[in-house]
């Protein structure tokens, strides 16, 4: 289903939880539709000259997606200009958020964006570690926050850099998929099959690559969150 959302509300803050054992991931993975991960899957986002012509992707201009199951595809837009800004695929305890970017071919906006976010999580009272992920180097996120009884709570987070020819994929993992690695794992399918359109326009580096609303979209209600 699609929603369209003019201000996000951020995924309920969490505490830390324990990891589950190897087996109780495989468990929650399956339950969750996602597939085995294996040393054969790939390792990220695919470009869009990659994709195989069979397969079925929801058109979103510069991001092609495949949502998985149990997951709602929403677009947060820009209230005035009503343009598209992030690709988010929601679940009932987490959400990712996706955009991409131009990058001049051989570049490394990752490293230089890791430094920008760490800054800002330290400045905000926060963390950020560096830590090897499934997609490479990533930034592990806590925040503090209050709850809605003032409690003192961890909002946490997980941000994933990918490069590829002449662009730059940014995506966050917030809520549970921050801290459970197999709850994580259909998140993380999302992006594997995830399909980047660079487009032959002359962008400057770091210039956010136009996203559309797809024609089956709808204004979700209001109210929603």
């Amino acid at each position: 289903m699609f929603g369209r959302e003019k201000r996000r509300q951020p995924p309920e803050a969490v505490a830390p939880v324990e990891h589950p054992t190897t087996a109780e991931e495989a468990e929650i993975a399956e339950a969750l539709g996602a597939p085995p991960v294996t040393e054969a899957t790939p390792s990220g986002p695919i470009d869009i000259s990659q994709v195989d012509p069979d397969a079925t992707y929801i058109d979103l201009g510069s991001l092609l997606v495949q949502p998985p199951d149990g997951m709602d595809l929403r677009l947060q837009v820009d209230e005035e200009s009503g343009t598209v800004m992030t690709v988010l695929l929601v679940a009932e305890e987490g959400v990712l958020e996706m955009r991409a970017f131009a990058s001049a071919r051989g570049g490394d906006l990752w490293s230089e964006a890791r430094g920008e976010i760490a800054a800002d999580t330290t400045r905000r009272g926060g963390t950020a570690t560096e830590q090897e992920g499934p997609f490479g180097v990533e930034l592990a996120c806590e925040l503090p926050v209050t709850g809605p009884d003032g409690e003192s709570l961890v909002q946490p987070s997980r941000v994933i850099g990918y490069t590829g020819p002449r662009w730059f994929l940014r995506a966050t993992l917030a809520g549970r998929p921050a801290v459970d690695a197999a709850y994580a794992q259909p998140f993380e399918e999302a992006l594997r099959t995830l399909a980047v359109r660079r487009g032959n326009e002359a962008m400057a580096p770091g210039e956010p690559l136009p996203l559309r609303l797809p024609p089956e979209a709808r204004p979700a209600p209001e109210n929603d969150a």
